[in-house]
């Protein structure tokens, strides 16, 4: 356990070093720049092309007493704004040379703006992705907002993308891509010897570590998972849904795991995985990507879908041999607890059982969570899911 156990440790470092010491040194390095981005998606693709570390911000967690943080926003809506602030001023993001806010949600709207009046020196870029998924229309927009990216990135750094840099930087992740997603079958597969704990720990690390080296961890990792003699338990098979934005606190996942279910799918650090399959290398590496999100894209609540609502779920719910689904939303989160009702809708048509409960990413009591899932899971063990 020994080597797998250092990987772990190196995540779980990385995962509570809200300072960004990793960044630091690599900048220090290799002499170049970096950026963040908030949650849920970003086209790393283009940092990495124009010469840049991606960063994603996942706010303070658990980890961090919101002070200065709360007088910016009222308190009914989502955590993570306040905590990202309150990292922001505490120097925590000091080593960050740009931000990206992708267009999740009004109050990361919102912490664009207040971003760029309180860091007027740093580039700050409000990331707005279509709502119309047609490549003569949405498609189109799209690439054009892209193109303002790269020269805004462009003025940053002092490097100029090219499409051989851009293809490059897509092969990299094309290989992130698919080892996340190799990841997940596995898990899928047998859940027991990969714990969501552990999956959730490398997803967090992917954030931070320059993407070569994230895919020489994960390879490692699976390497070593397939050699430990984990057994298995008679545990429930569960799809986690919600927390595609706000990330849950790691106590709360393992809180989750020892309620005696297993997580078979969820939609945890969608970074690497929005994106479902590899973006081809040949062509336009800008329509490429374009295509790729338009096309191939996760579901999630900010993506305007009304007639197939709740399809992408239950297709995950079958392939992974699901028994139940736990809907797990941050608190006061308008995109997932609207979108909420509509896929319980969508599994009650089904007769696919569930049940919900929300959290803040500084959640730290468990139990109750714990015993409302451990029950959930018995309930199905004893009288099915139907």
């Amino acid at each position: 356990m020994s080597e797998i156990n250092d990987i772990l440790n190196r995540c779980q470092e990385l995962y509570e070093d809200l300072s960004l010491g990793y960044v630091q040194r690599w900048k220090e390095m290799y002499g170049k720049k970096a950026v963040g981005f908030l949650p849920v998606y970003v086209p790393r693709e283009l940092i990495r092309a124009s010469g840049m570390l991606p960063v994603g911000i996942m706010g303070g967690g658990d980890q961090i007493e919101i002070i200065r943080g709360d007088a910016y926003f009222q308190s009914y809506i989502c955590h993570i704004p306040r905590s990202v602030i309150e990292m922001a001023l505490s120097g925590k993001l000091d080593c960050l040379d740009g931000m990206m806010f992708p267009s999740i949600c009004d109050v990361i709207r919102n912490l664009s703006g207040m971003w760029q009046l309180m860091f007027p020196e740093k580039l700050s870029i409000y990331f707005d992705s279509p709502q119309n998924f047609e490549s003569d229309t949405g498609g189109i927009f799209y690439q054009n907002e892209l193109k303002r990216i790269l020269d805004e990135f462009s003025k940053l750094s002092g490097i100029t993308a090219t499409d051989e840099s851009l293809r490059d930087a897509t092969a990299l992740y094309n290989q992130n891509r698919r080892l996340t997603q190799q990841l997940y079958r596995r898990r899928a597969d047998k859940p027991w010897e990969i714990p969501t704990s552990e999956l959730y720990l490398l997803l967090r690390a992917g954030n931070i570590l320059e993407v070569t080296e994230h895919n020489q961890m994960l390879e490692r990792y699976m390497a070593l998972a397939s050699k430990e003699n984990r057994k298995p338990l008679d545990n429930s098979r569960l799809v986690l849904n919600g927390s595609f934005c706000e990330q849950p606190p790691l106590g709360l996942i393992r809180a989750l795991e020892r309620a005696g279910g297993y997580i078979v799918d969820d939609d945890f650090v969608l970074a690497g995985r929005m994106i479902k399959s590899e973006i081809p290398l040949k062509g336009d590496p800008l329509e490429n990507i374009v295509e790729a999100y338009l096309k191939d894209s996760k579901d999630v609540p900010f993506k305007y879908n009304i007639e197939n609502k709740g399809d992408e779920l239950v297709e995950s719910f079958r392939e992974n041999r699901a028994d139940g689904v736990i809907f797990c939303a941050a608190s006061f989160c308008d995109p997932g607890l609207l979108e909420q009702p509509m896929l319980q809708g969508r599994l009650d048509k089904d007769k696919i059982a569930y049940t919900s409960f929300q959290f803040a990413e500084n959640t730290g009591q468990y139990q109750v969570i714990r015993e409302q899932v451990g029950t959930f899971s018995d309930t199905i063990k004893l009288w099915g899911g139907q």
